[in-house]
């Protein structure tokens, strides 16, 4: 039975939040007590979602999720599990038609005092959000007794922490009767020894909270109710137990500021109600307490280890029948050892660790996350209230099968069926809507890019972004077209703005894509800025190539990419001079991108303006030797210049003329795309293999760091493969690149003495990676 207060009527039930060894004992002390009013701990302004905790569909773990209609990032979050004390109180007081009400201070007074708070402090995020409305306080800036109260009894018992002590002495507490009154006791005595908050803002919102329930408990006791529930976390038990003046009280609550603020039901998940999640009360071990939940308090060694094996031989990691015995018994013997009622979890991964793991954490890795953290993810009722753009949303998924799920799970898409190709839309319109539920990971399918994989993911706060989206529409497509017309009039550069023009076409929303498409032709008349110009060619040229197999019109793209790459090919040798290093690296690598796009859009008169402009700024003074290295190799690979043209230039770039800082960046800007193409390609290993054998020794020896310098930033692996193929070479005769036989004037004894100085070039022989 709960405290028992004075007033004869009131009974305190202090528990610990998703707890389910107190969930268990307020199910039988309220069963006997047969109140005629529940108080729980929660926002009032939920208070006509409460039956809904009793209705089909409702699978926790859920969470309440309060917002400002016209600010919705400002929200508040309140989980539940289905071990959750306060979630079983609202089940028992629906089914029994018994009255409840939750007694928390509103959201609308909270969320407008923090509101007021960000004037003086950094906007919280929804994280944040969440830890805040967490009905138990965890502060880092706050005496260690306030900060931890149960880690402090746990201490002061013996144990390691609050966590292990509190399932030792309540979770797996089969006798409950009295559990209420000893907990109230400890929390008195903790109270007691507590100093007052540091932070004026924290102090007054706990004070304002426990007013807030007082207050609703006197409005109970008016209306003549004669056994009040009161569920409340334990810490604020003695605040409630010994009440003082209406008068303080309601001096207290007098003037608060407010906002309008709604409320609905939202699926949660357990990696969200865990405490490493940031969640001020969350708990350690949300699908451990769901194991002790379904087995009435009492941990199943059998039955757990079978679910361990399960897993890891999921994982193909070795786990056999005798593994299970062993851990079962050294699980018991723990306990006994320790002079526990049973295994708890400390036993059992101890046990797991001893027996299964072999010295490793991988496994026990994987069992945290799976197995005592867990990855549920809840589901709410479907008359529980949303917004249009979620029911519609909603309705969209039922359609194209799509399933939420909180995991990273894969979805392989083929756009030439019409359903895979819906799917795609959907996906770009929710990011457009920012709401990232999935991402590509690969594009397959050669020319005709009909292949696409999509890794997808939703977790909860994704809720709490569709609310954010809601005034932009009731649909998805009519909120995602909306809100890229708000972002392409508020862009202020072009590669923003290509971007945008990408996802619409990806999305297919053809009359936002106009608007998008007018305000890019206006900036880009606009713009004379070239590396901007050209960061925004590729991905407009991505997109050309869908346009067949996603049915989309890109001509409209087209015609602007035309204009965009006859104006970079005009300014690009202008934008290529004066360049210091960190911008002659940036450069290089917008010009490897836009080679590519260019490659893409496969128009021969684009790509023959581009290659002429390439040349020019090959042979021009002024431009970093980066870039040039980097547009040398570019000609190569496209045949514009033969070997020995490409070789007469590095020739030059890395003669003795050269100082060695500018005859180093040109080697590495021409062999900036990795070892791996130098490995496999015959032309370009030739070419290379031509000038290092050309070098004098004298020379060789001046440009020797400078080719250290490029070839130590290829991989291990391609610079064994590199010196492999070199070994291979010099073993070879004749040589087949140069039509020699052995008959020519080849010394054979000079060329393998070639061999100890190319592996020193290559960084590889006798020593380690």
């Amino acid at each position: 039975m709960g405290i028992k207060t004075t007033a004869g009527n009131l009974h305190l039930f202090g528990i610990r939040h998703h707890g389910p060894g107190c969930a268990r004992s307020l199910v039988r002390a309220l069963a006997t007590l047969q109140p005629d009013c529940v108080l729980i701990e929660g926002p009032p302004e939920a208070d006509a979602l409460l039956t809904l905790a009793a209705a089909d569909g409702m699978e926790p773990p859920v969470a309440l999720l309060l917002y400002a209609p016209d600010e919705p990032s400002r929200a508040a979050f309140y989980p539940f599990a289905e071990f959750s004390p306060e979630w079983q109180a609202m089940r028992l007081a629906v089914q029994a038609g018994v009255p409840a009400r939750f007694m928390d201070l509103p959201q609308t007074h909270a969320l407008a005092l923090e509101k007021e708070r960000e004037a003086v402090t950094p906007v919280t995020s929804p994280e944040d959000a969440m830890a805040e409305s967490a009905p138990v306080a965890a502060i880092e800036d706050d005496p260690v007794l306030r900060h931890d109260p149960l880690g402090w009894l746990g201490q002061a018992a013996g144990y390691g922490g609050g966590e292990e002590w509190w399932e030792h002495t309540v979770e797996q507490r089969q006798d409950g009767a009295e559990l209420f009154t000893a907990i109230a006791e400890a929390m008195t005595a903790v109270r007691a020894e507590t100093p007052p908050l540091a932070d004026p803002f924290r102090a007054r919102r706990e004070a304002l909270r426990e007013a807030h329930m007082r207050k609703t408990i006197r409005a109970a006791q008016k209306e003549g109710r004669e056994r009040i529930a009161v569920v409340c976390g334990a810490w604020h038990v003695p605040a409630l137990a010994q009440m003082p003046g209406v008068s303080a009280d309601n001096e207290l609550l007098k003037g608060l500021p407010k906002l309008k603020v709604e409320a609905t039901w939202i699926p949660w998940t357990y990696d969200r109600l865990a405490a490493e999640s940031g969640y001020g009360a969350g708990v350690d071990s949300p699908a451990w307490y769901e194991h002790l939940w379904r087995r009435g308090g009492r941990a199943d060694p059998a039955a757990w280890f079978a679910r361990v094996a399960r897993l890891l031989r999921d994982a193909e990691i070795d786990c056999s029948s005798a593994h299970l015995i062993e851990c079962v018994r050294l699980a018991e013997t723990l306990a006994a050892v320790r002079n526990r009622p049973g295994p708890g979890l400390t036993d059992l991964l101890e046990a797991a660790g001893t027996v299964l793991t072999t010295g490793e954490d991988a496994p026990l890795r994987l069992i945290r996350r799976e197995l005592i953290i867990g990855r549920r993810l809840g589901q709410v009722a479907p008359e529980t209230p949303t917004v249009p753009l979620q029911r519609d949303l909603e309705r969209r998924c039922k359609t194209l099968r799509l399933t939420r799920s909180p995991t990273r799970e894969p979805l392989e898409l083929d756009l030439r069926k019409d359903h895979d190709l819906a799917r795609s839309q959907f996906l770009y319109r929710l990011r457009l809507l920012r709401i990232p539920w999935g991402e590509v990971t690969q594009t397959q399918g050669g020319k005709g890019t009909f292949r696409e994989t999509w890794a997808l993911q939703w977790p909860p706060e994704f809720a709490l972004a569709v609310i954010e989206a809601a005034p932009y529409g009731n649909t998805v497509a009519e909120a995602a077209a909306a809100l890229a017309r708000r972002t392409a009039a508020e862009a202020h550069d072009l590669p923003a703005l290509t971007e945008l023009v990408s996802q619409l076409l990806l999305a297919d929303l053809p009359a936002a894509l106009a608007d998008a498409m007018r305000a890019l032709e206006n900036r880009a008349a606009l713009t004379g800025d070239i590396p901007q110009l050209m960061t925004a060619i590729p991905p407009l040229a991505q997109v050309s190539r869908y346009g067949d197999v996603r049915q989309t019109a890109v001509a409209q793209v087209l015609h602007v990419l035309d204009g965009l790459i006859v104006r970079v090919c005009i300014g690009l040798g202008v934008a290529c001079r004066a360049l210091d290093d960190e911008a002659a690296a940036s450069m290089a690598g917008r010009i490897s991108r836009l080679h590519a796009a260019i490659k893409l859009v496969e128009r021969p008169d684009h790509r023959d303006a581009w290659l002429r402009a390439l040349q020019q700024i090959a042979d021009a003074d002024s431009v970093h030797h980066q870039v040039q290295g980097r547009i040398a190799r570019l000609l190569f690979d496209e045949h514009c210049e033969t070997a020995g043209d490409v070789a007469d230039r590095m020739s030059r770039a890395l003669s003795r003329a050269a100082a060695p800082e500018a005859a180093a960046a040109w080697l590495e800007g021409f062999l900036s795309d990795g070892g791996i193409i130098l490995a496999h390609d015959d032309a370009l290993f030739g070419l290379l293999d031509q000038w290092v054998t050309g070098l004098s020794a004298d020379h060789f020896i001046q440009v020797l760091p400078l080719v250290r310098r490029t070839f130590s930033t290829f991989p291990w692996p391609t610079r064994r493969q590199i010196g492999e193929r070199v070994q291979r070479d010099a073993d070879r005769a004749p040589i087949a690149s140069t039509g020699a036989t052995l008959g020519d004037s080849w010394d054979l004894a000079r060329a393998e003495a070639l061999i100890p100085v190319l592996s020193l070039i290559l960084g590889i022989g006798a020593e380690s990676p």
